[in-house]
């Protein structure tokens, strides 16, 4: 597949899976923009490997995240990655940390998702990164989490509707546990991940992005209102 001719928008794409959608869809020909929130240094680093430009801005931030978008113009595919994970007795968590997980992984993904929508033209791809534990939850502590993730598979099916008349797919992809700075695969939580897992293998950052590339090509273009998981049948 080549994309020579689009312009994709990453938010959350200095690290991960963020990282590796951007080198995917630089490596296929597209001009690509991301988003970054704290790390200036992966940012500037991918952005000179890949040819990319690192914009700066927080996604739970609704009129930032907003300006920053419409500030880009017109967006052929625009991919959403930015997401907090906050882990503990839901008796003890902090309250704000919870409304600021529910701005990043929520309010983000819907306003950024709307925002794109407005600048894209027909046959655009709106990808949202989400979490096979939206299917499968076999461990405590990640209640808040897990509804932010689930709330996603809901947008998609909604906006799928909203944007079907005008040829625009969006899809959520699920992954698994994978191999990133957040669940590394020598980390405390692998042991038990991998025996949830019918591959009881960690996946990998570029899995997701060569299935985020797919989803965004012409193959797929009947392809919307999903989930897509990819997780080594964890949630099977």
């Amino acid at each position: 597949m080549t994309f020579s001719d689009r312009k994709a928008f990453v938010v959350g794409g200095s690290r991960g899976i963020g990282a590796s959608i951007v080198r995917h869809f630089t490596s296929a020909g597209a001009t690509v923009i991301f988003t970054y929130a704290a790390s200036v240094g992966a940012a500037n680093q991918l952005a000179a490997a890949t040819g990319a430009k690192a914009i700066q801005v927080d996604a739970g931030s609704r009129d930032d995240l907003i300006a920053t978008i419409r500030n880009a113009g017109p967006i052929d595919i625009f991919v959403y990655n930015a997401g907090l994970l906050v882990v503990g007795d839901p008796l003890t968590l902090d309250a704000d940390e919870i409304d600021r997980m529910f701005d990043v992984n929520v309010r983000g993904a819907y306003f950024g998702s709307i925002e794109a929508a407005r600048l894209m033209p027909d046959g655009g791809r709106i990808l949202v990164i989400g979490s096979d534990t939206a299917d499968n939850m076999p461990f405590p502590g990640l209640a808040a989490y897990v509804l932010t993730k689930a709330a996603l598979r809901g947008m998609v099916r909604g906006l799928s509707r909203d944007l079907g008349p005008r040829d625009i797919t969006i899809n959520v992809l699920q992954p698994g546990p994978t191999d990133t700075d957040m669940n590394p695969a020598d980390g405390p939580r692998a042991t038990g991940m991998l025996g949830q897992m019918a591959i009881q293998r960690y996946g990998t950052a570029d899995e997701v992005a060569s299935l985020a590339l797919y989803l965004a090509g012409p193959m797929a273009r009947g392809i919307t209102g999903a989930a897509q998981t990819i997780d080594g049948g964890f949630a099977a």
